[in-house]
Parts: C-alpha cells; sequence; structure tokens
C-alpha cells in the first residue's frame, strides 16, 4: 500500500481526538483521524454548560437537562443541590462521539478506520501503522506529527513519551439500561445521584445518570480485586432499577492525574485521557478532553509553522494554567475525603452548606474558581477543617 501524506494523524477519535481533528482540518491542515469502530467508552455522560456553548452542541445531543445533583452518603443520608440558573446536559457517547467524529470529517478531516500498532521514522518522514478494520492488513500513514489521544492506556503514549506508562487510573464500569418511565422513589430523570458509600467503591464513588429514556450505572475504584459488576448489581438494588433491561456493559481506565509531560520533544503530542487530563474527585472528562484536543491542536499548529519542538510543551501549558488550579483543589479533595466512610459521611455533610453549593457549582458550570467571594472561600476552608478533624459532630448537620 502507498502511505498517504497528511501534516497530522491524531490516533483517537473520541472527544479529545475528533476535537483536535476538527480544528486542524479548520485551519487548513491535512488531518487523519484514526479510530476503532464500535468502541464506547464508559461514561456518565454529564456536561456542563460552557462546553456546550464553547463547541457548539446541538440541543439534539442533549439526551436529558439535569436540574439536581443527589450527593448519597454511607449511611444513605442525601442532600439534594439544585442547579440554579441553568442545568447539567447529559450525552450518550454511543451517539454523542459519532458526532464529533463527522464533524471532523466536514471540517475536512478523513476518517480511518483501523487499530493503531507501531510509530516509526526514516529518511521519508513519521510513519503510522495500523491495522486495517475490514481487510486486517497492516498499512502506514505517513505524516508530519501525530496526536496521540488514544486513552488512559494509550500505545502512543507507552512508546514515544517519557513516563506515558506510567499513568495512574481508576477502572470504570456502568451499565447503560432501560430507564423508568415514571419518576420513583430512588430515580428522578432530571436528577443525578452520586453514592459515596464504601460498600459501592471503596475509594471512589458510584452513579445514577439519567439519559432520557436511558440511564447511566455505575462505579469506579482503582484497588484491585473489587467486583465491578457486583458493586454495581448492589448499586441498582439499591436505587429500584435490578428490573430495568440492560442494554450494555462497558468498563475502561480513567486517569487520576495529568502527566508531568506530554510530548516526545519531536513529532508525539499527548492529549485528552493519554495525558491525564480527566478531573480528580469528580472523575469529569469529556469537556477537559475537548478541551485539550484544542490546546493539542494549537499547539500542532504552532509547530507546523515555525518547526520548533519546543511548540510541542505550549499545550501543556495552555490547559494547565487555564485548569491546574481547579485540578489542584479537586485532588485535594479527593485525598481528603475518598479515605473512609466516615470521611466521606462528613464530605457529605459539608455539601448541604450553601456557600459549598454555590461555588461548586458555579466552578463546575464555568470551569473555574470562582473569585467574585473571597469571604465565601474563607468560611469554606474553615468547614473543611473543622470537618476532617471531626470538630463537626454529624448530628449537627
Amino acid at each position: 500500500m502507498s502511505d498517504p501524506k497528511f501534516d497530522v494523524v491524531v490516533v483517537g477519535g473520541g472527544p479529545c481526538g475528533a476535537t483536535a481533528a476538527a480544528d486542524l482540518a479548520g485551519r487548513g491542515y491535512s488531518v487523519a483521524l484514526l479510530d476503532r469502530d464500535g468502541r464506547i467508552k464508559p461514561c456518565g455522560g454529564a456536561v456542563p454548560p460552557r462546553m456546550i456553548q464553547d463547541y457548539d452542541i446541538p440541543d439534539s445531543q442533549i439526551v436529558a437537562k439535569i436540574r439536581t445533583a443527589r450527593m448519597i452518603s454511607p449511611t444513605q443520608r442525601h442532600v439534594d443541590i439544585p442547579i440554579e440558573n441553568g442545568y447539567v446536559g447529559m450525552v450518550d457517547r454511543e451517539h454523542f462521539d459519532e458526532f464529533l467524529r463527522v464533524r471532523a470529517a466536514e471540517a475536512g478531516a478523513e476518517r480511518v478506520t483501523g487499530t493503531y500498532t507501531k510509530i516509526t521514522r526514516d529518511a521519508g518522514g513519521t510513519h503510522v501503522h495500523y491495522r486495517h478494520k475490514d481487510s486486517g492488513e497492516t498499512r502506514a500513514m505517513t505524516c508530519r506529527m501525530v496526536i496521540g489521544a488514544d486513552g488512559a492506556r494509550s500505545n502512543v503514549a507507552k512508546a514515544e513519551v517519557p513516563g506515558g506508562d506510567r499513568i495512574p487510573y481508576v477502572i470504570a464500569y456502568h451499565e447503560i439500561i432501560e430507564a423508568p418511565t415514571e419518576t420513583t422513589e430512588h430515580y428522578n430523570p432530571k436528577r443525578c445521584d452520586v453514592i459515596y458509600d464504601g460498600k459501592i467503591s471503596p475509594d471512589f464513588y458510584g452513579w445514577v445518570f439519567p439519559h432520557g429514556k436511558s440511564a447511566s450505572v455505575g462505579m469506579g475504584t482503582c484497588i484491585d480485586g473489587v467486583d465491578l459488576k457486583k458493586a454495581t448489581t448492589d448499586l441498582r438494588a439499591a436505587a429500584g432499577l435490578t428490573d430495568c433491561k440492560t442494554i450494555r456493559r462497558e468498563g475502561a481506565p480513567i486517569p487520576l492525574k495529568p502527566l508531568d509531560r506530554w510530548d516526545n520533544g519531536k513529532d508525539v503530542l499527548l492529549a485528552g485521557d493519554a495525558a491525564g487530563v480527566v478531573a480528580p474527585s469528580s472523575g469529569e472528562g469529556i469537556y477537559y478532553a475537548m478541551a485539550c484536543g484544542t490546546s493539542a491542536a494549537l499547539a500542532t499548529a504552532r509547530r507546523l509553522r515555525t518547526g520548533l519542538a519546543a511548540d510541542l510543551k505550549l499545550s501543556r501549558k495552555m490547559f494547565m494554567g487555564e485548569h491546574g488550579q481547579v485540578f489542584r483543589v479537586l485532588g485535594a479533595m479527593q485525598n481528603a475525603y475518598y479515605q473512609s466512610d466516615m470521611r466521606r459521611e462528613r464530605f457529605v455533610s459539608l455539601c448541604h452548606d450553601v456557600d459549598v453549593q454555590k461555588l461548586t457549582f458555579e466552578a463546575y458550570m464555568n470551569k473555574k474558581l470562582v473569585k467574585a467571594r473571597p469571604w465565601a472561600h474563607l468560611k469554606i476552608g474553615v468547614k473543611n477543617l473543622a470537618h476532617l478533624t471531626g470538630l463537626v459532630s454529624e448530628t449537627r448537620i
């Protein structure tokens, strides 16, 4: 087979890779988007208003609009947090990812279906090898740059970027089920439930997220030996969803921390899950994947213009400059509250606080820490300390 020549080959067609491919193709670069066919990542599917606005997501992709978030403690105490002045959208990754890939193709990217195998280099350029889906043949594409957006266990990262084989991650598992046709005692089609209970997940959380006619029910953990399917079965039982028809089951790793290095100093740049950009504590990844796809596209375009490999470092610099503080705060929250059921109980108690509710959702909706109310931040810091040290008793909340 003759080697097609591209400016960029993007490996991975999820939200990050599809966004990067669309951006670069829209700038006039020749782009190939290499993706395996049919894989659906397990994902609760929540997307904030900022993402919907920034990336022009049509209402047809929003399968549910969430108005309330319910936090559930190990003792089954719950706190309902209203989402004021808007909603959190829900997407189904089976259809949303394909929508983004189609949009990349409409922008000019060439879609290639196959499984990435390796990268080689010679005088003719950089060659991305892959196994073609239909023929099973090993083929190659020649390019100037590669963006590795192939997930938390990125083969591009392992082979090409120092430290890319040592990314910490949570294993997530969920079941897409047919949703109840009516609101029940435990299920509301306009409410996301987040379950902080060590019996469901000893170090992360479980969830019940409505998707319109379906729902995502799942959990995550990084502890070996936890039976993810049993935990999800128990979660379904607690939510009164045992008898709902199961549509599909999915599992995959979710990274816990951005890598220190995203490029190989030459012709490869990591992005999305491959770079570790999933929010700590919440595990939120769709918005951050797309934002990372944008920063990767900008850095790649600059690298193609200038020929300077150092320009690839701009992707991480731009992304962490915008979102690094949020990641640090969420990471500290996860380390503080996810260690035991006692601490998870205190965390849910803290969620009763109106200041916590408002600042949390303002930050989530707008994807940045709110600086307009420093007194509220100070009060929250004091309350955090009180809860962690046990100065606040559970019965007083």
